[in-house]
């Protein structure tokens, strides 16, 4: 059995905003504030409290990175002549051990590139090359000169610091300082375990004007929060490597989130944090996970805005109200609450989990707690943090903490100057990866999140794409976007002309398709089935598995030349697809991998609910990809645009069908069962049409960077396209029908919810 979790998600957001009191007409100075070859900016203009940032361009900084409007009306510091950008330096590199450092100088500077050899009988890891970046860091890894006879590696010595230790066995510690002048983000002390690894993680000294790029944090945060959100089937011969994290069995997710709404950052930053804080919800959302989410904000006190505590007493929230009570929040309820008490806001987490563990033992027990807090300055208020940061990691690792570490993760993201940067470090655990992030301001936040959920490196998600890149950016954007999922495929028949149709990637191992691309009598050796997967390559087919009760003559003599009802097949390859951004299953419904997709959350998700959120109107959007006839935009496919009729709108659409050439039946509904989609015509809008060539392929819709296959193109009344274009407007009578995936739930997971094959299943909802 996979193994299930309840982690919790703790994200404490810091924003702040000031509220004027009696001296709110009082003004700083506006003189000596510029700065030679740099700008500064104001987050309120002169008045008092106002934060004054300077910015120099990249690969500069500035020697004071902010000044304060205090309620004196004078700045602190002080301004003073002559302040200027300088260039930016990287951390010193005379501590690498074993090797030498070319060329060596005193001070490296930006762009400045850096090689590294190892003395005779040391072997060199990390980076051979670094250079020096425009945010003071060296790129790439530390490099580290070693013979490795040691039950751990050497930990190495980061640019920068300095390191006490040089023995690597079981429980042998190295602590680390850095030079004057540079701050430490990371773990102090670092031991040697029995699993070969070093607690903590590599710490690194930085200048005080050096910020984590987005990138650096997307990377890393991105990681692990994929590490605590996915789920792990031990059964499964795919799994994913690097899933340090299970959810256990019976457990919840539970996410917190804390906005600070102190008093040193205005009002528009308050509500670009509540965006941050939707867009990292949606993000979460992308993970098959059942969240229970508790959102507050504090400055002197705390204010809820969801309770968690809601989700145990059988008052839950969907994602939905969570988003809804985010954008009725209103922070001017808080008045002239303008402290910043950090130590309150984490007593209300050790509470919220006290009552977790007090109404749910068991589901606290296999509980991990994930804390995230965003800062833009220091708690001037309340009780030391320590304090209750040391009750939490009590209150998770009782006396086990070897065992339960991984139970708990506190991540501290300061943003801005104003950040005691090395004071993060206190409050972080010392289990394994980056704990600390450092970041310029909230817009740098933002796009963190955006980047967050690569589809390059969350390959478990199904349904994932992204906009294919070619040529001007508009143009890709206009006319293709990339769908890893695409397959196509190819007969060779023994009797008559080859056949070409379009696959759907529905698992690693199956393609799903039309069954009338095959003749009775095909073998898998004629079958060919490419996907794009940055090679082009072709598959080997094991076997191909019409519906069984597809049967293309079954009504000929009711004047149905051709009957197409369970038009549907799945082709098995003999091996499985290698996902990867460039190859990844198609979502499709009734299955726990789209619930993700869907954002429907519980264990009590059926198929119903799918097809009532997928099919909840009379027309609902969705497209077909069409292989180019000509490569003249230099594309492979061509994404169309149609509309699916449902409800009343559907008769008029499948009456059609009696349109068809050769049809003599008088009872649409004789031509068209239950089982097909309509799609065609010019009303409400004049839909794409399908071309031939098309069958087989998946008619899907788009739900939030996520693709989820509704049905599979079958056949149409006439075809129109002529023979070089497939971006084909429909007339008022062509129409097109496709398979309802809904309709045949029983065949897709017979064959894809086989959880006695050898290939992975998908998990199929009642």
């Amino acid at each position: 059995m996979a193994q299930t979790a309840c982690w919790t998600l703790l994200t404490l957001l810091t924003v702040s905003s000031f509220a004027p009191g009696a001296l709110s007409q009082q003004t700083c100075s506006d003189k000596l504030l510029s700065i030679k070859g740099g700008h500064f900016n104001l987050s309120r203009g002169l008045e008092l409290g106002t934060l004054l940032t300077y910015k120099c361009q990249d690969g500069y900084y500035s020697p004071v990175q902010s000044r304060r409007c205090l309620f004196s009306g004078r700045w602190k510091p002080l301004p003073k002549r002559g302040l200027q950008c300088k260039m930016v330096r990287c951390p010193d590199l005379m501590a690498f051990e074993h090797g030498s450092v070319l060329p060596p100088k005193d001070r490296y500077y930006v762009n400045d590139t850096t090689t590294y050899e190892c003395f005779s009988d040391y072997k060199l890891y990390g980076s051979a090359t670094r250079v020096c970046k425009a945010n003071g860091k060296w790129s790439g890894r530390t490099p580290i000169c070693s013979r490795n006879t040691d039950h751990c590696p050497d930990p190495g010595v980061p640019a920068g610091a300095r390191r006490d230790g040089h023995i690597f066995n079981i429980g042998d510690k190295v602590t680390y300082r850095c030079e004057d002048g540079l701050m430490r983000v990371g773990s102090k002390e670092r031991t040697c375990k029995e699993s070969g690894d070093w607690t903590g993680n590599e710490p690194e000294c930085h200048f005080a004007y050096t910020f984590d790029t987005p990138e650096e944090v997307s990377e890393a945060f991105g990681s692990a929060l994929k590490n605590s959100l996915e789920t792990a089937d031990d059964e499964s011969p795919n799994q994913q490597e690097g899933k340090k994290m299970h959810l256990d069995k019976g457990g919840n997710i539970n996410i917190f989130i804390a906005i600070d709404a102190s008093d040193s950052i205005d009002q528009d930053h308050i509500q670009k944090s509540i965006d941050m804080t939707k867009n990292l919800i949606d993000k979460i959302s992308y993970y098959d996970v059942t969240p229970n989410y508790d959102i507050m904000f504090f400055a002197t006190k705390v204010t809820p805005v969801v309770d968690i505590k809601n989700y145990y007493i059988g008052n839950p929230k969907s994602l939905a109200d969570v988003i809804t009570d985010l954008d009725k929040f209103d922070f001017h309820d808080n008045g002239d609450d303008s402290g910043t008490n950090l130590g309150a806001a984490f007593t209300k987490i050790w509470e919220h989990m006290s009552f977790i563990k007090t109404r749910k033992p068991e589901h606290f027990l296999n509980s991990s707690h994930v804390i995230i807090m965003f800062t833009d300055g220091e708690s001037n208020m309340g009780q030391d943090p320590k304090r209750p940061v040391g009750q939490i990691k009590e209150f998770v690792y009782g006396n086990n903490k070897e065992q339960r570490i991984e139970k708990l993760d506190i991540y501290m993201f300061g943003l801005g100057p104003d950040v005691e940067k090395e004071l993060l470090n206190e409050y972080v655990t010392d289990n394994a990866g980056k704990h600390v992030f450092l970041m310029e301001d909230l817009d740098q936040l933002h796009k963190v999140f955006d980047e967050m959920i690569d589809e390059s490196s969350n390959v478990d998600l199904c349904g994932l794409h992204r906009d294919y890149s070619y040529g001007d950016k508009e143009i890709a954007s206009k006319y293709r976007q990339q769908q890893p999922w695409l397959a196509k495929i190819s007969v060779r028949h023994e009797d008559g002309p080859p056949s070409s149709c379009v696959g759907s990637l529905v698992t690693p191992r199956f393609i799903l398709t039309a069954a009338h691309c095959f003749k009775f009598g095909d073998t898998s050796g004629r079958i060919s089935v490419i996907i794009q997967d940055g090679k082009t390559k072709e598959h080997k087919v094991e076997r191909y598995i019409p519906h069984p009760d597809y049967n293309i003559t079954k009504k000929k003599d009711k004047g149905i030349p051709a009957f197409f009802d369970f038009d549907v097949a799945l082709i098995e390859l003999k091996d499985d697809v290698v996902i990867s951004a460039d190859a990844r299953p198609i979502c499709i419904p009734c299955t726990k991998e789209t619930s993700g997709a869907l954002k429907l959350t519980g264990d009590d998700v059926t198929c119903k609910d799918h097809e009532k959120l997928l099919f909840n109107n009379e027309y609902e959007d969705a497209y077909i990809m069409s292989p180019e006839k000509k490569m003249s935009e230099n594309r492979e496919f061509t994404k169309k645009f149609t509309k699916i009729k449902l409800g009343n709108k559907r008769d008029a659409c499948i009456e059609d069908a009696k349109r068809a050439k050769g049809m003599t039946a008088t009872d649409a509904k004789e031509i068209i069962t239950e089982n097909f989609l309509c799609t065609g015509g010019i009303a409400p809008v004049t839909d794409h049409v399908a071309c031939k060539g098309d069958s087989g392929g998946a008619l899907f819709t788009d739900k939030s960077h996520r693709t989820i296959q509704v049905g599979v193109v079958s056949w149409g009344v006439e075809d129109i396209c002529p023979h070089d274009q497939t971006l084909v407007l429909s007339r008022e009578h062509t129409r097109d029908y496709h398979i309802n995936l809904f309709k045949v739930q029983p065949f897709l997971k017979e064959i894809l919810g086989n959880r006695t094959a050898k290939y992975a299943p998908l998990t199929f909802l009642p």
